[in-house]
């Protein structure tokens, strides 16, 4: 009975923990959307903002990736 409370307790943990990269997706997605706006707006300074762009993407994707790596290192390292 005590396993089976760990168990579940492990796999709640890792469901919790994947929360991160919805949250990812919803950054990136901002991200994206605040840069087309902008781009919009002033098109002769988006190619100067376009490395920024990528910049910030790569940051909210890293939380996303390290949220999955805590996932997995709950159902199965722990």
């Amino acid at each position: 009975m005590e396993g089976d409370i760990a168990e579940m307790g492990k796999f709640i943990g890792a469901g919790l923990a994947t929360i991160g990269m919805g949250g990812a997706a919803i950054g990136v997605g901002s991200i994206v959307s605040n840069f087309l706006s902008g781009a919009l707006r002033n098109p002769s300074a988006a190619g100067g903002q376009t490395a920024m762009l990528f910049i910030g993407i790569a940051f909210a994707e890293a939380f996303g990736i390290f949220s999955f790596l805590v996932a997995l290192l709950l159902m199965f390292a722990v």
